[in-house]
């Protein structure tokens, strides 16, 4: 079960920082930390896939096929198959050790904001990218996805509504909600 352990609301979104399962996440979109192939097996993307079916891997495979790797930084978007989000985000953020990782996670996390917006989304649901398998410091990492989110909501023009910031287990959701609190 979810549970909510921070909110607040800055220029009309809803913050929220969730302890819980994003497979769970009863929003428009979830993000899934991805690999730059698009091959959902482990992780996060593991979880995505085997709750909402084949047809997140099938889209997926369709859009390496036709435009190739998806690069560190970028985002695209699919269905969620039976998950009771309606989108899956798919954003590569670094693997920590390959150099401009800050930059990098940066841009994965604004391109995921923008590509919500340009679609319309007004919920979205975003895990600690880069802070699992891929080894980003999850104390630095979740700063830098406040930072870009903050920033966003401030100064870009959204149909995003709310935003959750989600984690399995305490460590994450913590981690958002101090940056939060120190951010205010």
């Amino acid at each position: 079960m979810n549970k909510v352990i921070f909110e607040k609301e800055l220029n009309g979104i809803k913050i929220k920082v969730i302890e819980g399962d994003i497979t769970e996440e009863d929003v428009e979109c979830i993000v899934n930390p991805a690999n730059s192939y698009l091959q959902h097996g482990g992780g996060v993307a593991g979880a995505i896939v085997r709750k909402g079916g084949r047809i997140i891997q099938e889209e997926s495979d369709n859009y390496i096929k036709t435009y190739g790797p998806l690069p560190v930084g970028k985002a695209i978007i699919t269905s969620a198959g039976s998950l009771k989000a309606k989108y899956v985000i798919h954003t590569v953020g670094p693997r920590w050790g390959e150099g401009d990782e800050e930059k990098k996670l940066r841009s994965a996390i604004r391109d995921v904001l923008e590509l919500a917006s340009q679609k319309g989304i007004k919920s979205i649901s975003i895990p600690a990218v880069s802070c699992g398998i891929f080894g980003y410091p999850p104390e630095l990492g979740t700063g830098v996805i406040i930072e870009v989110m903050l920033d966003f909501i401030r100064n870009s023009k959204t149909s995003l509504t709310e935003i959750h910031l989600i984690g399995l287990g305490r460590e994450i959701p913590e981690l958002f909600k101090q940056h939060l609190e120190e951010k205010e």
